[in-house]
C-alpha cells in the first residue's frame, strides 16, 4: 500500500512542509496537532479549551485516514508548562480513560507563544 498523506488545511503544513497525518499500511502517524481550529486559524487562550480541540483535530484526522481514537497505540503530549499538565487529565480521561495508550508528557517550548499543549499520536488500524 502507497504512503497517504491527509491534511487539515491548516496553513502552517503549507508552509512549514508536513501533513497533519501520514497513513503507511496499517499504521497511523499524527503530527504534533495544536488547539489551533484550522478553519478559522484562531485558537482560545484556556489550556483546557486547547486540549479539547487538539483531540479533536486528531479524532478528524484518524477518521480521514480511516481509523479511530480508540486504535492510538501511543500519544506525547508536549506543554510548555509542565505545572500545568494536571489541568488537562479530565480531558485526556475523556477520550483516552479506556484506551490508555502508551503515553509521555515532554514539556518544551512551542512554536508560538499561545500554543499551551501540542498532542502527537501513533494509531494502528484494525483494518488497512
Amino acid at each position: 500500500m502507497a504512503r497517504r498523506l491527509i491534511s487539515s488545511g491548516s496553513t502552517f503544513e503549507q508552509e512549514i512542509g508536513y501533513s497533519r497525518a501520514v497513513v503507511d499500511g496499517e499504521w497511523v502517524f499524527v503530527s504534533g496537532t495544536t488547539g489551533f481550529d484550522y478553519k478559522a486559524m484562531t485558537i482560545p487562550e484556556s489550556l483546557v479549551e486547547q486540549t479539547e480541540q487538539c483531540l479533536r483535530n486528531i479524532e478528524s484526522a484518524l477518521v480521514e485516514a480511516g481509523a479511530s481514537l480508540r486504535d492510538v497505540v501511543r500519544v506525547t503530549y508536549v506543554l510548555p508548562n509542565a505545572a500545568e499538565f494536571r489541568d488537562c487529565w479530565p480531558i485526556l480521561r475523556k477520550y483516552f480513560g479506556e484506551i490508555r495508550p502508551a503515553a509521555m508528557m515532554i514539556s518544551a517550548g512551542l512554536a508560538d507563544p499561545r500554543m499551551r499543549i501540542e498532542i502527537e499520536v501513533t494509531a494502528r488500524r484494525s483494518k488497512p
